[in-house]
C-alpha cells in the first residue's frame, strides 16, 4: 500500500511526518476559505482561531504539496494516525486528483487525500463560516493556543506558497489586513532585511528556512 496527502495549509509547511516523496502542484474545483475553527492548536474553545479549509468552486485551482508514504504498513498506519490527530477539525477525508505545474490536462496522481470539512455549522460544531475580511483579521490577529499566535500560522502560509512559487490572493489579502489590525506593514520579511528591487530568489534567500517536525514531535501539532 503507498498513499498519497495534499497540503494546503500547515502541511504545506511543516508535513511532521515521515514521507517518502513531496511534489509541488494543485487540485481543480477547490479554493482555500479560512472558514474553519480551531481549539487546540492556534486558538481555544473561549478564543477558536481561523485556519484553512476548502471549498468547492468550479473552476478553481488550490496549490499545495502532494506527500508519499510508503514503506510497509506500520509506516503508513503510524503518518496516517499522525495526521488524523493532527486534523482533527476536519471531519471528511476526500480523494481527489493532482495536477503538476505544466501539466494541467492530465492527473499526475488520482486518489490522494485531503482533508476538509463539511461546511455546515449543525453537522460539524468546527465550521464558523464566511465573515467580512475586517472581522477574520481581527480574530486571527487575537487568537492563541498552545502551537502558538494564529496570525503567525496565517503568515507562515504566506511565506511557504511564496517559497513554492504560487502565492495565493486570498492568503495574501488576509494577512494584509492583519498587519493592518496589528500596526504592521511588509510581507513578513523584517523590514531591515528586505531589498528594494531584489528578485523572488534574493528575498528567498532571507527568509528563515521552514522546518520539518518529526513524528516523535507529533504532541505539539499544528493544523
Amino acid at each position: 500500500m503507498v498513499f498519497w496527502v495534499f497540503g494546503y495549509g500547515s502541511l504545506v509547511w511543516n508535513p511532521g511526518f515521515e514521507y517518502d516523496e513531496k511534489v509541488i502542484g494543485f487540485i481543480k474545483d477547490y479554493r482555500r476559505v479560512f472558514d474553519l475553527a480551531c481549539i487546540d492548536h492556534r486558538g481555544t474553545p473561549e478564543s477558536p482561531a481561523r485556519t484553512c479549509t476548502l471549498e468547492n468552486v468550479e473552476g478553481a485551482i488550490c496549490w499545495g504539496a502532494a506527500y508519499c508514504v510508503r514503506g510497509g504498513p506500520e509506516r503508513e498506519r503510524l503518518a496516517m494516525e499522525y495526521l488524523e490527530r493532527r486534523e482533527c477539525e476536519y471531519d471528511k477525508k476526500t480523494l481527489v486528483d493532482f495536477y503538476k505545474e505544466g501539466e494541467p490536462s492530465e492527473p499526475a496522481l488520482t486518489g490522494v487525500i485531503v482533508f476538509t470539512s463539511t461546511p455546515d455549522k449543525v453537522s460539524n460544531k468546527y465550521y464558523l463560516g464566511p465573515a467580512p475580511l475586517e472581522e477574520m483579521a481581527r480574530q486571527i490577529a487575537t487568537a492563541h493556543g498552545p502551537c502558538g499566535n494564529n496570525r503567525d500560522y496565517l503568515f507562515s502560509l504566506e511565506r511557504a506558497m511564496f517559497v513554492i512559487g504560487h502565492e495565493d490572493d486570498t492568503v495574501i489579502e488576509l494577512a494584509k489586513e492583519v498587519r493592518r489590525v496589528l500596526g504592521t506593514k511588509g510581507n513578513g520579511i523584517p523590514v531591515e532585511k528586505k531589498i528594494s528591487g531584489s528578485s523572488p530568489a534574493a528575498l528567498k534567500s532571507h527568509m528563515p528556512a521552514l522546518q520539518l517536525r518529526s513524528l516523535q514531535e507529533a504532541v505539539v501539532m499544528d493544523s
